[in-house]
């Protein structure tokens, strides 16, 4: 994506006009077009004006994704209790259908003592919780699956 989309989905997220970004910037509705439109750039100081006037960061606003945004939100946004509630493996499913049938196809319990120990052993050493060694867990595996595809 470009910087003037990425400018763009910025300022249409934080529900101004280039009018009113214009104005809280002092300069005119012409500049944000030129920018958005990719005609001209912002230098760095107007970029990091732009960055508080949108709430996001100089990196996100060089690659402001509004989807990924919209998702970071949600996911802060939803409690504990709801996402308890959520039936993740069927969710995901939905994105990736092997997570549906792989339940019946592969013994996972060939697995689930080496991955418990490897919990146990997080928890230990370096003192995390339940959920903490999880995550750090399916971290490390995330890891391997990119080393492994590039």
């Amino acid at each position: 994506m470009s910087l003037g989309n990425s400018l763009f989905n910025a300022r249409k997220k934080s529900g101004l006009s280039q009018e009113e970004a214009a104005e809280k910037l002092g300069i005119s509705r012409q500049t944000i077009s030129k920018w958005e439109l990719d005609e001209t750039l912002p230098d760095i100081c107007q970029s990091k004006k732009l960055s508080v006037l949108y709430h996001v960061t100089l990196d996100e606003l060089i690659d402001f994704d509004i989807e990924v945004k919209e998702i970071e939100e949600m996911i802060g946004k939803t409690s504990a209790e709801v996402q308890n509630k959520a039936d993740w493996t069927k969710i995901w499913a939905k994105k990736y259908p092997i997570l549906a049938s792989c339940q019946q196809e592969v013994d996972t319990g060939a697995y689930t003592g080496q991955l418990k120990e490897r919990l146990e052993r997080l928890r230990r050493e370096y003192g995390y919780g339940r959920e903490d060694s999880f995550l750090v867990l399916k971290d490390i595996l995330a890891r391997i699956f990119t080393e492994t595809s590039e």
